[in-house]
């Protein structure tokens, strides 16, 4: 094996460890929420992303890079969450072609009683992995361990 080659192998090493890390944290986030707010992870950060808007709306493009969705997956999403009273659309009146997404009270109040279920679960996720010896450096790494 070459230099090249360990650098390959290093790259993945890295990329199967931050797949391992992200694959943990999503399911107790995806099982916690799911069970105690009926929100999947997708849908409490599109909630999240539109809570932390000036004037609380976005694009639906903005939403779909915000959630890492394609923009049909976004546009059926928005669609199940509108359907539910979370969302709503709004024509922009600058561009009628443009339409923004916004929380609506019932969004806002799911939201902030899910958030402090996605901040204890995700500070749990973070505790289980920097135990295990292969994902404690990556938590270190990227800063969210909180102090002990």
């Amino acid at each position: 094996m070459g230099i090249a080659d360990d650098a390959v192998e290093i790259r993945a090493r890295g990329w199967r460890t931050l797949v391992a890390l992200h694959s943990l944290i999503e399911t107790k986030l995806e099982r916690s929420l799911q069970s105690e707010h009926g929100l999947s992870v997708v849908e409490f950060t599109v909630l999240d992303a539109l809570s932390r808007q000036d004037g609380w709306h976005m694009r639906m493009q903005q939403l779909a890079r915000a959630a890492a969705l394609s923009s049909s997956a976004t546009t059926r999403l928005v669609t199940r969450l509108e359907d539910r009273g979370l969302l709503t659309r709004i024509l922009c009146a600058d561009d009628r072609r443009g339409i923004y997404t916004e929380l609506t009270p019932s969004g806002v109040a799911l939201l902030e009683a899910a958030r402090p279920t996605h901040d204890r679960t995700l500070e749990e996720a973070l505790q289980e992995a920097g135990a295990q010896p292969e994902l404690a450096s990556l938590v270190d790494a990227v800063h969210l361990r909180s102090p002990a």
